[in-house]
C-alpha cells in the first residue's frame, strides 16, 4: 500500500511542461525552453579544475557531516564580506542542494501540527516540504501592486502560538522581486524564526540585495551553489542556523545523507575563491535579456505591476488571455513551442499568470517572443 505522504504530495507542474517539451523535441520539434529556472551558462573553469583535482588527488571519500570545514569558513567569510555579519563556520551546514537542506531545516523545527507563514505566490517545494514533515503551511494572500511581497500587517494577522517561522525568498522565485531592508526589518521581529531562501543573492540588477542575518540572529539562511555559479547539476547547499539547532540537523544529516559530495564541495570553494569575473559576466548578461524581455512581455500584452530585478523571473498577468494558467500554458508548448511555467504551479494566487525564465540565450528568447506574439494574435 503506497503511503499517504507519497500519494498526496503534489507535483512540481513546471517539470510537466519541461518533460512534455522534451517529448516533443524527441519528435523533432524545436522548443524554446522559458519554463525551468536553470542557468544556461555552463559551470566556470576554475570549479570544474577544483573539482577534477579533487577526484585525481583522491578526495573523494565522506567528509565531516557538516561539510568541508575549509568550504564552511569560505562561506562564513562571504557572507562577512557580503553583509558584514559574523556567522560561525560551526553554525554552517553543507548538504546535497538546498532542497535537502530544507528537509532538514523543516524536520529538525516543526513538530507536528506547527505552521510556517508564507507568501501566496511561492515556490511550490516550500509547503510540499513543510506537509511532508507534518507541518502546516500558512498562506498570506500578497499583492501584486506590493510586488507580491507581505505587508508586515498580514504577517502580523496570521500569528499564533503554533507558528514556528515566517519564509521568505528575496529575491523571490517565481516574481524576480527583491525585498527592501526597511521590510525586511519590519519583518524580522515575527515569529521565533525567519525562514530566508537566498539562493539568487548575487543576482541582482539594480540596487542590493540584504540577508536576513542582517537583522536578527534568530532567522535560518537557506543557500547553494546552483544559481549564482551555474552549478544545478552538481546538488550542493548549504544551511546557516541557530547553534541549538546545528547538532539536531547534523544528526539527521548523518542519517539520510551522510554529507554532501565530497569533490563537489572542493569545486564550490574555488567558486567563492576564484569566479566573481565569471559571475559577473552572467549577471550582466542576465540582467540584458531581463532588460529586453520586460518590454517586450508587455508590448504583446501581458500585465506587469512592479519590474523584477533579480533572480531571472518574470511572473507576467496573462488574465487578459485566459485564467487557466495551465492549460494556457501547456497550449502555447503545443501551438507555439515555447516552455513557460504555469502560474498555479505557485499558488492560488498566482492562477492567471505565467512565470518566463529569461536563463536562456538572447537568440531564443527574441525567437520565443515572436512566436508568443504570433500565436496571441491567434489566440485572440
Amino acid at each position: 500500500m503506497i503511503s499517504k505522504k507519497a500519494r498526496d504530495i503534489s507535483p512540481f507542474l513546471v517539470m510537466d511542461v519541461l518533460e512534455k517539451a522534451q517529448e516533443m523535441e524527441r519528435r523533432g520539434e524545436h522548443i524554446i525552453h522559458l519554463e525551468v529556472g536553470e542557468p544556461d551558462f555552463d559551470t566556470p573553469e576554475c570549479i570544474n579544475e577544483a573539482c577534477y583535482r579533487a577526484i585525481c588527488e583522491g578526495k573523494t571519500h565522506y567528509t565531516h557531516s557538516l561539510g568541508l570545514i575549509e568550504l564552511r569558513e569560505a562561506i562564513a567569510e562571504d557572507y562577512w564580506n557580503k553583509y558584514r555579519v559574523k556567522v560561525s563556520p560551526e553554525q554552517i551546514l553543507v548538504a546535497s542542494g538546498t532542497s535537502p537542506a530544507m528537509l532538514l531545516l523543516f524536520a529538525a523545527l516543526l513538530e507536528p501540527g506547527d505552521e510556517v507563514i508564507l507568501s501566496n505566490p511561492y515556490y511550490p517545494c516550500y509547503p510540499n516540504i513543510i506537509q511532508f514533515v507534518d507541518g502546516v503551511p500558512v498562506f498570506v494572500e500578497v499583492l501584486e501592486e506590493e510586488g507580491f511581497q507581505y505587508l508586515p500587517e498580514m504577517i502580523e494577522a496570521k500569528l499564533n502560538p503554533k507558528v514556528k517561522g515566517v519564509m521568505i525568498n528575496s529575491p523571490s522565485n517565481p516574481t524576480g522581486n527583491v525585498m527592501s531592508p526597511e521590510r525586511m526589518k519590519a519583518i524580522a521581529k515575527f515569529s521565533p524564526f525567519i525562514l530566508s531562501d537566498e539562493i539568487y543573492h548575487g543576482l541582482v540588477y539594480e540596487g542590493e540585495v540584504h540577508s536576513i542575518l542582517e537583522f536578527t540572529d534568530r532567522a535560518f539562511v537557506i543557500n547553494g551553489f546552483s544559481k549564482l555559479y551555474a552549478m544545478t547539476g552538481w546538488r550542493l547547499g548549504y544551511l546557516i542556523a541557530p547553534k541549538e539547532f546545528i547538532r539536531p540537523i547534523q544528526k539527521i544529516q548523518q542519517n539520510l545523507f551522510i554529507s554532501a559530495s565530497s569533490f563537489a564541495q572542493w569545486g564550490a570553494l574555488a567558486g567563492l575563491k576564484e569566479a566573481e569575473r565569471d559571475v559577473q559576466k552572467m549577471r550582466e548578461t542576465y540582467n540584458q535579456r531581463r532588460r529586453f524581455l520586460l518590454p517586450k512581455l508587455k508590448e504583446i500584452g501581458f500585465g506587469i505591476t512592479v519590474e523584477p530585478t533579480g533572480a531571472f523571473y518574470i511572473l507576467a498577468n496573462a488574465k487578459k488571455f485566459s485564467k487557466d494558467s495551465y492549460h494556457f500554458a501547456f497550449d502555447i508548448l503545443t501551438e507555439a513551442k515555447v516552455g513557460v511555467a504555469p502560474g498555479i504551479d505557485f499558488g492560488t494566487n498566482a492562477e492567471g499568470y505565467l512565470r518566463f525564465c529569461y536563463a536562456n540565450s538572447m537568440e531564443n528568447i527574441e525567437e520565443g517572443m515572436n512566436r508568443l506574439e504570433k500565436y496571441l494574435k491567434r489566440y485572440k
